[in-house]
Order: structure tokens, then sequence, then C-alpha cells
């Protein structure tokens, strides 16, 4: 389907400019000067902010005003002085986005990018949890729905689940969610024998997987591991470096915004990437003199792409898609985001 605007058109649109609704999302846009020039415009004219995660095309994180992590950009969302937020990523973030914000008008421009990690658990399959386990404080990850953080203890992000569990008092059951190699992550930082783990993954970091990291390691002796903890190889780097095959230091298990940090700080000239592809933009810039290199060049998220320049011009033209939380959902939601950053070290997202 073709979708126009009724808009006149400016000095730097085509009248004959539109975006076809295929099944990889909005496209018939090129990202051009011309195109970031009249996202900005139609940007300032709706007095909304741009966010954008790590993981989208570079050229939606270059127009963005913001770029990074999920709860450190829903934390953004809620200091700007805006009306709108146009929140380039997935579903469950710009929900994040909603309920820290909730007088803010929220966008996605593209309703249908969702996520395989936040749709491996629902708020029926956590309550028929909760109700074999009573007495439990819920852990649950960022990238979850607004209904799942509804039903939640405590909220964590991969750079601070360990601290979140830790305050948990050792006596307690803790049941942590969704995502399964967080989870065996966080077991094996805190030692704990009562955290029961939910058996989600997210889709893209699953597939990166523990042969293709020691082919990757061996290839590159003297290259840094950066490894996010949602990745199906984690316990295999964790492994190379026990057995000597990469020294120690050099694997580092890391969120996106660890990363970034990460890579302002290393002395290697060459690094290897563990999670989706869309981060190495973002590192290339922070870092310049450093050769990044994908473990998995294949390790793209077909939601994130979703969000393409005709889909974020779209949304700015038209003023779609809205993200709506209901209210009491919200409020529950909320509670379980403020308990995580009230322990002290909120971390910068998943």
């Amino acid at each position: 389907m073709s979708i126009t605007s009724d808009r006149p058109a400016t000095s730097a649109e085509s009248e004959s400019t539109v975006w076809i609704d295929g099944p990889g999302g909005y496209s018939g846009v090129e990202p051009t000067e011309e195109w970031a020039d009249e996202v900005r415009r139609l940007a300032r004219a709706r007095n909304a902010t741009l966010l954008a995660h790590n993981y989208e095309l570079p050229a939606i994180q270059d127009v963005a005003d913001h770029v990074g992590d999920s709860l450190a950009l829903s934390r953004i969302a809620a200091e700007v002085d805006s009306d709108e937020i146009v929140f380039c990523g997935v579903h469950f973030m710009a929900e994040t986005a909603k309920i820290l914000s909730p007088e803010k008008r929220v966008l996605i421009p593209d309703a249908r990018a969702g996520c395989s990690l936040a749709d491996s658990i629902t708020a029926d399959d956590l309550r028929a949890w909760k109700a074999d386990f009573p007495d439990a404080v819920v852990v649950s990850y960022v990238n979850t729905t607004a209904e799942v953080k509804g039903l939640t203890d405590i909220c964590c992000t991969s750079s601070n689940a360990v601290d979140v569990v830790a305050s948990i008092d050792a006596d307690r059951d803790v049941l942590f969610l969704p995502d399964q190699f967080l989870g065996a992550h966080v077991k094996r930082e805190t030692g704990r024998d009562n955290i029961h783990i939910w058996a989600g993954e997210c889709h893209v970091h699953a597939g990166i997987n523990g042969d293709e990291l020691t082919e990757q390691a061996q290839s590159h002796p003297d290259a840094d591991l950066f490894i996010h903890p949602e990745c199906g190889c984690a316990t295999s780097a964790l492994y190379l470096a026990g057995e000597g095959a990469v020294p120690d230091g050099r694997v580092k298990i890391l969120s996106t915004g660890g990363m970034i940090d990460a890579a302002r700080e290393t002395g290697a000239t060459q690094v290897l990437v563990a999670t989706e592809v869309g981060m190495l933009h973002q590192l290339r810039k922070a870092a310049p003199g450093i050769d990044f290199q994908p473990v998995n060049d294949r390790a793209s998220c077909p939601y994130m792409k979703m969000i393409t320049p005709a889909a974020l011009l779209r949304a700015l033209r038209e003023g779609r898609d809205e993200v709506h939380v209901a209210p009491e959902v919200a409020e529950r939601a909320r509670q379980s985001v403020e308990r995580m950053i009230a322990i002290g070290n909120p971390g910068s997202g998943e």
C-alpha cells in the first residue's frame, strides 16, 4: 500500500514522495541530506524529540537528537521539554518512555516493530509462574512489555542486573525473566541457588554461538571481546578465558552502554563485538581509531530495522503510530522501574 501526505510538499521534498508498506516495513525513501533536513524540520514543528536505539540503522541514529540504550533514552524522554517523543526502537522501548513520561505523546515510527525477547513471556505466563512461587521476588529485565513490568517487583538492566538481585534478601526466591542467558550470568555472578530463570531469549543474540566466537577469537588473538550478556556465547567466552585461550582481561561482558565506555578506555587496536550489528556504528564513532568487527555479521534484528527512513518520515508527517499504556498499568510498571533506580545503580539500559 502506498501512502501519501495531504500536506503540500516542501522544497526538501518531491511531490511524488511516497512510502510503501511491505513485509519488512515502510520503504521508498532514501536517507539523503534532504530527508534529514525534512525530518529535523518536522520534528521542530511538532516540538518533538527524536530518540534512537543503538541497534537502529546508521542514518536513523545520525538524525536523532539522542542515541543510546532503551532505559537511558526513556529517562531522557522524561526530562526533555518536548510535547512529543518519537522513539526509534522496538515497541517495549516506546512503552517504557510512555511509562516514565505519561504527559507526553509518544510515537514509534512503526508499531509493528516488536521484540522476540519481550514476546517470550506474557502477563498471563508471569501470573501463572508467580502462583507457583508466591513468596518470590520478581525481577524483570527492561526488555519486557508494560503489562509484565506492572506485575514485577523490581526491574533491571543488563548493566545492573547483578546489583539488583544482590540487593534482595538471600533467603528469598527470585524469579528472573525473561532472558535465560542474562539470568545465567546473574546466577553465576551472585552464586545464588534460589534464582529461577525464565527460558526466554533474544533470537538475534541467541544466534551468536560459542563456536563462531571461538573461531573469531582464535583468528584475532590480540583483540578484545565485547559480549552482550544476552548472547548465547557469553558462557563460551568465560570458558575461553578460564582455559587461558583468551587473556581474562580481554573478555568483557557488557551492556551496550558499557560497550561505549569500554571502547573509549580499551588499549586494544581491534575489538570483536558480540551483539546486534547496529551497535558497531556508535562504537566506531566513540573510538574511530579501533577496528571493531562483529562476531557474527548476520546478527541484525529485523524489528529494529523496521524503523526505516520512510517510517520515520511517515510518523512525523502523520503523527503516528502513537503508543498508549493504560494508566493503572503504567503506574504499577513505573514503581518497578523506580525501585531499580532507588538501588543507586540505574544502569544505562539493556
